[in-house]
């Protein structure tokens, strides 16, 4: 390959400049000038696709990035950010392709060992992704953002300890980044240490006011302990008086108050906004979605807005289907579902509102996917060894998950209201009952998934050689306390194991299991179909597009559950 010229240079240089100035536009037309007077060049190529992939032109940077591979299949930048668009395009197994020429070099630096961790951890495989982020922090040793990396990812493992350490070595680094520290208060949180981790989340605000994620967890923090819709908003409502056009903050309390049993006041605050907010699609969206339940014409406005603004994003269009129910036109619905079952398959949203909106219309393909007879199973579990009974068994796991409740309220974005919610881990468990926890439910959902047979249904057509676990939590309500209608739109199987169940739930239908009333208004409304008597010690398995929550019980005691989604593979 030849060297470049003084002019190419000189081109190039230009084109790094408006890159730094991140003024990609700009970059982009200059890398397209360039990459056309000098087609062999590669890193004019290069440098083109990466303007793209900034401004999110993700097929031509894809183009541009393939090009410059082409013509320099050496060229380590082009394929790191090849590999960062195949990722964001869900094709993380192309992703790992491209870059396992560099991966296997002896001198495989930092950004090429990130670009592995993070298709690894794309593809479901957290441990392996983390042996990537631990060989780029050992590549880069002086690395604080090494340090970082492998700290968010140890989070979202749930493996605590060692997410606060990297964190902590980050900081001695030298890096002193708002990112970090909410990733150490997440990390002190799932630890327990519940006031460092709200003086932690206080600290990434203070390096960045308008912070909206750590903003968001700072109040479900305080909401959880508290159950104080005035103490939660606190840190938000002064963020929001000093900066009132940023829409994240005020979607941040939106969220919070809807949440806390306030959807009025949550609409009420994003009209509140001035214009320029409410006219983004993100608000119009989160409009849409409070304003079904007391005024579908307003809903349906707010969707249409959003859907004109943004057609592509998937929380968009699911929120125009939504609408369509809650107005009362089923047959749009239909189409709308159709989208989101094309463009983003795996979201159990599609379904469930093509199933809601069948339902409506008296189509008969509805029940094919709510045929609650043979999808919603319950399992006795098997007793684990070291146990000599299913009941003991069931009385120590019990004492295990009570010990993960940490808080009063629920947490912010979940079905269970009037209780509290407990994180499992479902690869590493300290406590013996939950360890034996997983092992046993395998038969189980084998035997489920078996039992299902071969079908193209969006449940059976996606059934594979193994499965494996997807989030694991615990539930503890409490006399009142239930779970509102809802779906898991990232899962693919669900579940609810009852462990401990209030005196009075043998009678009527307080705290059963109820499947078939959607969680969001439809015009008509539709009632539940089936019902399942919670019972110590069975495993109930259905689809996670299935609608399903829980009718409140009263009186004494509690309900005690363990959850968790299935995915293929």
């Amino acid at each position: 390959m030849n060297a470049p010229t003084l002019g190419e240079q000189s081109g190039l240089q230009r084109i790094g400049q408006a890159m730094a100035a991140h003024d990609y536009a700009r970059a982009a037309t200059l890398a397209a000038d360039l990459a056309r007077a000098s087609p062999g060049l590669a890193p004019a190529h290069q440098l083109h696709g990466a303007a793209l992939l900034a401004a999110g032109r993700l097929d031509e940077a894809e183009k541009a990035l393939r090009e410059a591979l082409r013509l320099d299949p050496g060229l380590t930048r082009a394929a790191t950010q090849l590999s960062e668009v195949l990722v964001s395009t869900d094709r993380a197994v192309e992703a790992r392709a491209v870059i396992a020429p560099f991966v296997a070099r002896p001198d495989a630096d930092l950004v090429v060992l990130t670009a592995e961790a993070t298709a690894l951890k794309s593809l479901r495989q957290s441990n392996d992704a983390a042996t990537a982020f631990e060989r780029a922090r050992l590549a880069a040793p002086n690395s604080a953002v090494a340090e970082h990396n492998l700290a968010g990812h140890y989070g979202d493992m749930q493996r605590y300890a060692e997410s606060e350490a990297a964190a902590t070595r980050a900081f001695a680094k030298g890096l002193d980044a708002p990112q970090t520290w909410l990733v150490h208060a997440r990390a002190l949180q799932g630890l327990g240490r519940l006031d460092e981790a709200a003086v932690a989340y206080g600290e990434a605000i203070r390096r960045h006011p308008t912070f909206a994620d750590a903003h968001g967890d700072l109040a479900q923090l305080v909401w959880m302990r508290t159950e104080d819709v005035a103490a939660s908003a606190q840190a938000l409502n002064f963020a929001i008086g000093a900066w009132p056009n940023d829409p994240g903050l005020r979607l941040q309390k939106a969220r919070l108050l809807e949440y806390a049993g306030q959807p009025r006041e949550a609409y009420e605050g994003l009209m509140a906004a001035p214009a320029e907010v409410r006219a983004s699609s993100q608000v119009e969206t989160a409009a849409a979605n409070l304003a079904g339940g007391f005024n579908p014409a307003a809903a349906l406005d707010h969707a249409r807005r959003a859907f004109a603004l943004n057609p592509d994003e998937m929380t968009v269009v699911a929120a125009l289907c939504q609408a369509q129910l809650a107005a009362g036109e089923a047959e749009a619905a239909v189409q709308t579902a159709l989208i989101i079952r094309h463009k983003w398959s795996l979201n159990q949203h599609g379904v469930a509102m093509l199933a809601t909106a069948w339902r409506i219309l008296g189509v008969d393909a509805w029940r094919e996917l709510y045929d609650y007879e043979r999808l919603v199973r319950g399992f006795v579990l098997e007793t684990p060894e070291g146990w000599g009974a299913l009941d003991a068994y069931i009385a120590d796991l019990a004492a295990a998950l009570e010990r993960t409740h940490r808080y009063r309220g629920h947490p912010i974005g979940q079905s269970l209201r009037f209780g509290s919610q407990g994180e499992l881990n479902p690869f590493e468990a300290a406590d013996p009952a939950i360890a034996a926890f997983f092992p046993t439910l395998r038969k189980a959902i084998a035997r489920y998934i078996a039992e299902l047979g071969h079908g193209v249904d969006p449940l059976r057509a996606r059934i594979a050689e193994d499965f494996s676990f997807s989030g694991a939590w615990s539930v503890r309500l409490r006399p009142g306390g239930y779970h509102a209608n809802h779906i898991h739109p990232m899962g693919w199987i669900s579940s609810a194991c009852h462990l401990v169940t209030p005196p009075g739930i043998a009678t009527g239908q307080d705290g059963w299991l109820s499947f078939g009333q959607p969680g969001i208004p439809t015009a008509p409304p539709l009632p539940a179909e089936h019902f399942v008597k919670p019972e110590p010690g069975v495993l109930v398995l259905f689809p996670s597009y299935m609608w399903h929550g829980t009718a409140p019980f009263h009186g004494e005691g509690m309900r005690l559950t363990a959850a968790f989604d299935v995915l293929p593979g």
